[in-house]
């Protein structure tokens, strides 16, 4: 196979080696961690290690108390544990109102709709070119809503949306909503902080930042435990403080962690290097006959969404793969889905055909300046030749 350049971080990333040492060093440690046995402790050790590394990426400066990192299965499972956790939590809940985004990731999405058919009230905030409808936000904010969910980074245009002024604003009309953000596309990938985001809960996924596929995890602020915002979703030993039953996956976990460590103390970094194959890119693309979906306000450095001049996201993407360049039409999560248009596309203004029509471009730390050139080139060449062929 020839030499391939990888640019769909934002669907999965390379496993970092710091990670794929950490699990090599974690399958010696076979103990189940609810298990009292000298093997048990020693499992249960390196899960709790784990718990505290992760947590200091989050900006825990202390110990994490119990409950304020939940390990699952993944980021949709956090999402999960989130929303259907909160909107069961308490009665008075039931029925209520729920404010979110018309962008969200599915993992989020059909987890409201779910909820719409049991009663709930669910408010979706217009997010035309990436930025949030304020006025339709401030109509939508009354006493009824219990939850404000709104995602970090969109995963399909790297819109990054100001949910710390959503989420302060919510608390002024009720100090006891509860905010929640996707921020699996934003983890590491940007200066993320709970605290300044004013989040009580923050799904993150390991397989987005270097880590394993299969495990996830969310934070809960503090208050939040105290208020018993959420309830497990998962029923079963009463693993993870009670909220996700399961056996842990202690491999899986010491991956994500040593991950999470490594891109946290490399974020100085990363994050410029990210932002300049970005830049990169949109200037070299500028030459082409293509439609750059550049956010109106703050984007995250490392997705580029693009729209082609009359030629299907899948013919180009098997035109790419055959140069060995690897991207992608969308949200990986959603490709085999029956119904592909993009809702979060279709959001940001894009017309059906211009949907047909896009791909998404995402950067790893991994990437290069070479890496932009080859990409530029081969579309530049598909696009001559395609076009010539449609004709």
């Amino acid at each position: 196979m020839k030499n391939i350049i990888y640019l769909d971080n934002s669907a999965t990333t390379p496993l970092c080696d710091e990670a794929k040492r950490a699990m090599t060093e974690a399958m010696e440690h076979y103990g189940n961690p609810s298990s009292l046995h000298p093997l048990g402790k020693d499992a249960h050790d390196l899960l709790e290690a784990s718990r505290r590394r992760i947590a200091a990426t989050l900006g825990l400066r202390s110990i994490p108390t119990q409950g304020q990192i939940t390990f699952t299965a993944s980021g949709t499972e956090s999402d999960n544990l989130a929303i259907f956790g909160t909107a069961y939590a308490k009665d008075r809940r039931k029925g209520g109102k729920i404010i979110t985004t018309d962008s969200e990731h599915p993992a989020a999405e059909n987890a409201f709709a779910a909820l719409e058919k049991n009663g709930f009230e669910v408010v979706r905030i217009a997010t035309r070119g990436g930025e949030l409808d304020w006025e339709q936000y401030a109509a939508a904010l009354d006493r009824r809503v219990f939850l404000v969910s709104m995602m970090t980074v969109n995963n399909e245009t790297g819109a990054m949306y100001d949910i710390s002024r959503a989420f302060s604003m919510a608390k002024a009309v009720d100090p006891n909503v509860v905010t929640h953000t996707d921020a699996v596309q934003g983890y590491l990938k940007c200066r993320l902080s709970p605290t300044a985001l004013k989040a009580d809960l923050v799904t993150v996924s390991a397989h987005k930042i270097g880590g394993p596929k299969g495990v996830g995890a969310l934070y809960a602020s503090s208050e939040s435990l105290k208020r018993r915002d959420f309830v497990p979703v998962v029923q079963g030993g009463g693993q993870e403080n009670g909220f996700r039953s399961g056996t842990e996956n202690v491999i899986g976990i010491a991956g994500f962690a040593a991950a999470a460590e490594v891109g946290f103390r490399t974020l100085p970094k990363t994050l410029p290097h990210l932002a300049a194959l970005r830049q990169s890119a949109i200037e070299k693309l500028l030459s082409l006959p293509v439609t750059l979906n550049l956010p109106k306000g703050t984007a995250a450095p490392h997705i580029l969404n693009v729209t082609l001049p009359d030629i299907r996201s899948e013919t180009m993407l098997h035109a790419l793969s055959e140069d060995g360049i690897c991207v992608s039409a969308g949200s990986a999560c959603s490709s085999h889905a029956r119904n592909r248009q993009s809702r979060a596309l279709t959001a940001f203004g894009l017309s059906p055909e211009a949907i047909e029509c896009s791909i998404r471009i995402s950067f790893g730390e991994q990437n290069t300046t070479e890496d932009v050139d080859r990409l530029v080139q081969s579309l530049a060449a598909n696009i001559d030749r395609l076009v010539k062929i449609h004709r």
